[in-house]
C-alpha cells in the first residue's frame, strides 16, 4: 500500500517541484481542473496592472510600437511552437479555439474542393469536443459536405475515398484517451484526406510533434494547460506547405500583408500571419505570456519530456490509489492505462444506477469534493456507451504527489460517508 509518506518523499525528490512556486494556488485547494482552466501565474496580476496602468494608461496608442503590442500574436506563437513541434514563425495566438477551427477547416475544405472535389465527407469522432462538431456541422451545411461521426476504433475503416478532412482532438476531453498523431495522420494521408488536430487538451500537457507527424492544420487553447486565464486567446498552426495556398475566410485587417496601408482590397500576409483577423486583445495576450513563462522555466529542468514523465507518474499514482482505497463504490476507469494512449487526466466513470437524484451520483460526488477543496469537474454521459464522468486533470507544473494522495483520501471519505447524497450537492449548476 502506498502511504502519504511515500508521496511526500516523491515530492522531495521531484526535480520540477520549484515550478509550483510560479503559480497562485489558494490555501486548502487541490486543483485538478487545469485541463479546463489553468491556475493563475503569480506574475499575472502585476503584469495586468502594468499593461493597464502604464502601457495603456500612460503609453496610450504609442504602446502598439513602444510596448511591442503589435508583435504579440507572433511572439507568443513562437513561445508555443516548441510545445507542439512547430517551427519558428509557424504559430500565431489569436481569437478563440472555435474561431480558429472555423478558419482552418474552411481552408482545408477549400484545398480539397480544388484538388479532389468529389470528396464530400468531413470525418470526426463521435465524442469529439462538441464545439468542434458544431463548427464542422455549420461548415458542412454551408458548403454541401456531410459530417460523419464514428467511434475511435472505427476511424481507420471510415477513411474511405469520399473523406475530405479528418478532424480530431488529440486528447479526448471526456476520457483522456490520446490518439497516435503520426499514425492517424499517415493513415488519413494514405486515404487522400487532410487532417485537422485540436490540441486543446494536449498543448503544455503532453509532447506534441506536428512537424514530425506531417499534420496539416492545428488549433489549440490558451487557458487550459497553458495557464493563460479565462478566455485566453487560442493559437493556430498551418503546415507551411499549405499556409499560402488559400485565404482563410475571416480576412480581417490584421491578416493583411500591410494592414496600415489601408488599401481597399485584401492582400493576405504571407504564411501564418494571414490567420489573424481583427485587433488583438492585448491584456489577455499579455496574461497568456505569463502562463507561457512557466514553460520557459520548465525548459531548464527538462522541458516537455520532464513534464510528461511527471504527468504519467501522477496519473499512475492516482489510478492506483483510487483502486486501492475506493473499491466497491461503483467507480470505473475511462482513461487508458497504456501510457502511449493517455493524456494528462484521469476520468472515472460511475454506473448510472448507482443512485442519486441526478442519476449516477457522479455530479454530486464532484460537488462534494469541490466543497472539500478538491476541484475537478463532471461530464454527463448519454445513458448508453458514454457514462457519466468524474474528470481530474493533472498539471505537472504545479500538482504534486502529496496532492494526489490527499485528493484520493477526500474521495474515499465522500464515498464511504455517502456525503454526496446531501441535497446541496444534487442541485445542478449552469457550469459543471
Amino acid at each position: 500500500m502506498i502511504t502519504l509518506q511515500d508521496c511526500q518523499q516523491r515530492d522531495a525528490a521531484d526535480p520540477l517541484r520549484a515550478l509550483r512556486d510560479l503559480f497562485s494556488i489558494p490555501a486548502g485547494v487541490i486543483y485538478l481542473d487545469g485541463n479546463s482552466l489553468g491556475v493563475m501565474p503569480k506574475a499575472a496580476a502585476a503584469r495586468a496592472a502594468e499593461v493597464i496602468t502604464q502601457e495603456w494608461g500612460t503609453g496610450l496608442i504609442r504602446s502598439w510600437n513602444n510596448a511591442g503590442w503589435f508583435e504579440l500574436p507572433q511572439r507568443l506563437g513562437n513561445m508555443i511552437a516548441p510545445l507542439i513541434g512547430a517551427g519558428p514563425d509557424e504559430v500565431v495566438t489569436t481569437d478563440t479555439t472555435s474561431i480558429n477551427l472555423y478558419k482552418v477547416l474552411a481552408a482545408a475544405l477549400s484545398m480539397v474542393a480544388q484538388d479532389a472535389p468529389q470528396r464530400k465527407v468531413l470525418l470526426s469522432e463521435r465524442s469529439n469536443f462538441p464545439t468542434d462538431l458544431y463548427i464542422a456541422e455549420g461548415l458542412c451545411k454551408e458548403r454541401g459536405y456531410t459530417l460523419k461521426l464514428v467511434e475511435p476504433d472505427e476511424i481507420a475503416a471510415a477513411l474511405t475515398a469520399d473523406v475530405a478532412v479528418l478532424m480530431l482532438t488529440h486528447v479526448n476531453y471526456r476520457t483522456g484517451a490520446m490518439h497516435d498523431m503520426a499514425a492517424v495522420t499517415a493513415a488519413a494521408h494514405a486515404a487522400g484526406a487532410l487532417v485537422v488536430w485540436d490540441l486543446a487538451h494536449s498543448a503544455g500537457a503532453v509532447p506534441v510533434d506536428l512537424t514530425g507527424a506531417r499534420a496539416d492544420f492545428s488549433i489549440g487553447c490558451g487557458y487550459k494547460y497553458l495557464n493563460g486565464g479565462p478566455g485566453a486567446p487560442a493559437f493556430v498552426w498551418v503546415n507551411p506547405q499549405h499556409a499560402d495556398r488559400f485565404w482563410q475566410p475571416l480576412s480581417g485587417w490584421w491578416g493583411h500583408a500591410k494592414p496600415f496601408a489601408f488599401t481597399a482590397d485584401y492582400k493576405p500576409a504571407a504564411g501564418i500571419t494571414r490567420y489573424l483577423c481583427g485587433t488583438q486583445p492585448i491584456v489577455s495576450l499579455s496574461l497568456l505570456e505569463c502562463g507561457l513563462d512557466g514553460f520557459v522555466a520548465a525548459q531548464a529542468l527538462g522541458g516537455m519530456a520532464a513534464l510528461r514523465t511527471k504527468s504519467l507518474a501522477l496519473t499512475d499514482l492516482y489510478i492506483q490509489l483510487v483502486e486501492e482505497r475506493c473499491a466497491g463504490h461503483g467507480l470505473g476507469l475511462a482513461t487508458p492505462r497504456n501510457h502511449a494512449q493517455r493524456g494528462s487526466q484521469v476520468c472515472l466513470t460511475r454506473e448510472h444506477n448507482a443512485g442519486g437524484p441526478l442519476g449516477s451520483g457522479a455530479y454530486a460526488i464532484m460537488q462534494a469534493l469541490i466543497a472539500r477543496g478538491v476541484i475537478g469537474d463532471y461530464r454527463a454521459g448519454d445513458g448508453g456507451i458514454h457514462k457519466d464522468i468524474l474528470r481530474f486533470g493533472f498539471t505537472p507544473l504545479y500538482i504534486g504527489f502529496e496532492d494526489v494522495w490527499n485528493a484520493v483520501e477526500q474521495l474515499r471519505q465522500v464515498l464511504e460517508t455517502a456525503e454526496w447524497q446531501k441535497p446541496e450537492f444534487n442541485q445542478q449548476h449552469a457550469v459543471t
